[in-house]
């Protein structure tokens, strides 16, 4: 058996997000190979073996890795676009744009959407990817070798559409699959990529896309394929005051009512979105567990709305949050939505008292550590957990005068990432990433936008 390598953090504030939210003034974090070994209050505990590294980070505080847990990779390549509409017309204009993607763009579009999470703080990051052109490769394939190369642990909401414009859907014909297709391809996407051990770097989600793209069949078999295999489901849920009317018209009932009649509410589900929640469907969702993927960013570029997160949180049911695609919140980032989602909540009805800088945090980390079912590994810094953190440097003109590292960090400008690590190993150092090339992502990215926007204008 090899010997245990230690990595030793010292010196820092520690927000732990553990169940107590304990914090440390100036506390260390032992990494024993992959996992913390221990955290707490002052140095580190003497006589360590297997010392590899020892970090002073006096000015920093130490957090858990973030975690995004709601994403369109291949929206990268689209971003600046139709930026006056709300999300049906947003839709409509840039379906036929999408719909010409292949193998390479979605390779490069996921490089350039993982590095901009990854190199400000994200450890976990997912990406629902419903396009699927004829003839367009294998994309999955390409976002999962995309999210290995930069280092982060990864989710794959493998997505589908079956209901087009003849069948009164938002997206052209020639970009859906068929019923059988999907779900044929949903599967193999599972049984080639998922691994549900300790610590597994991909998983794989079942996800149709929306309740205006996907047939009533595909969302009931889809949730029967899930459950099969073992996996989570995720789709798109009460985003617009449109989708409720559209599902209403369509099925005769609310978007939460149509998700429960077809197997779609439950613990191993989660929603992007649920802006457009009444008492009725926050109970359905709290007494079920349902999670949420809460994207405050493109909730407001797309003029959807508030969501209703203290409630949400209130009343017991899991609460993350997404950047959401590059299409719909341009910077790409999910450190700032921490900041988002703070001030936009405290817009709604529970004014100053929706949400404090803690709370901001945690749905960051441990929220979507429980959206996306890995609760248990990561998402807090404790012992035994895998050893996903982020060192944010606090020691400069942005922070100074903030005392509290917390408020700094979520009140404040967007710290500088100084280190982060996914299962010990690092991944970003001094707001640059360590094992992609970010210029050369750069400049493929704009390269790709640029043939994308060709081909498109041509079709």
């Amino acid at each position: 058996m090899a010997a245990t390598q230690r990595i030793v953090i010292e010196n820092a504030a520690i927000a732990t997000v553990d169940a107590d939210d304990t914090q440390y003034a100036s506390g260390h974090v032992v990494v024993a190979n992959n996992v913390i070994e221990s955290v707490g209050e002052g140095r580190s505990p003497e006589g360590l073996t297997g010392v590899v590294r020892r970090i002073d980070a006096s000015g920093h505080l130490v957090t858990p890795g973030l975690v995004n847990t709601h994403h369109h990779f291949y929206q990268w390549l689209t971003r600046g676009l139709a930026t006056d509409h709300n999300l049906f017309n947003w839709l409509v204009a840039l379906y036929p744009t999408w719909a010409r993607i292949d193998e390479q763009m979605t390779y490069v579009a996921a490089q350039g959407s993982l590095a901009m999470m990854a190199r400000g703080g994200v450890t976990t990051a997912m990406d629902h990817h419903y396009v699927f052109p004829k003839g367009s490769g294998d994309l999955s394939g390409a976002i999962i070798r995309a999210a290995r190369e930069t280092g982060v642990r990864f989710t794959l909401a493998r997505g589908s559409m079956d209901r087009g414009e003849k069948d009164g859907g938002l997206p052209p014909d020639f970009a859906v699959e068929i019923l059988e297709g999907a779900l044929a391809a949903t599967e193999a996407t599972i049984d080639a990529h998922h691994d549900d051990s300790f610590g597994a770097m991909t998983q794989v989600a079942v996800a149709p896309c929306s309740p205006f793209s996907v047939s009533t069949e595909l969302m009931k078999q889809g949730a029967e394929l899930a459950r099969r295999k073992g996996v989570r489901l995720h789709t798109h849920g009460s985003e617009t005051v449109e989708e409720e009317q559209f599902c209403k018209e369509l099925f005769g009932l609310g978007p939460t009512d149509y998700f429960e009649s077809t197997g779609w509410l439950g613990e191993d589900v989660w929603m992007a979105h649920c802006v457009h929640m009444n008492d009725s469907d926050i109970a359905a969702f709290a007494r079920t567990k349902t999670g949420v993927a809460h994207c405050p960013s493109s909730n407001a570029r797309l003029a959807a709305g508030i969501a209703r997160v203290p409630d949400m949180l209130a009343a017991g049911i899991p609460v993350g949050l997404g950047v959401d695609g590059t299409a719909s919140n341009e910077s790409g980032e999910l450190h700032t939505e921490l900041r988002n989602a703070l001030l936009i909540n405290r817009l709604g009805a529970h004014r100053e008292a929706a949400l404090n800088a803690r709370q901001a945090l945690r749905l960051g980390t441990y929220g979507g550590a429980q959206v996306l079912g890995r609760a248990s590994e990561i998402g807090s810094l404790e012992p035994g957990k895998l050893a996903d953190l982020v060192l944010w440097n606090l020691n400069t003109l942005a922070h100074a005068s903030i005392a509290d590292p917390v408020t700094a960090l979520v009140f404040g400008a967007p710290a500088p990432v100084t280190a982060s690590f996914v299962g010990g190993r690092q991944i970003a150092e001094n707001g640059r990433l360590l094992h992609v090339d970010e210029d050369a992502i750069a400049r493929s990215t704009r390269e790709e936008a640029q043939r994308l926007a060709r081909i498109a204008a041509q079709a």
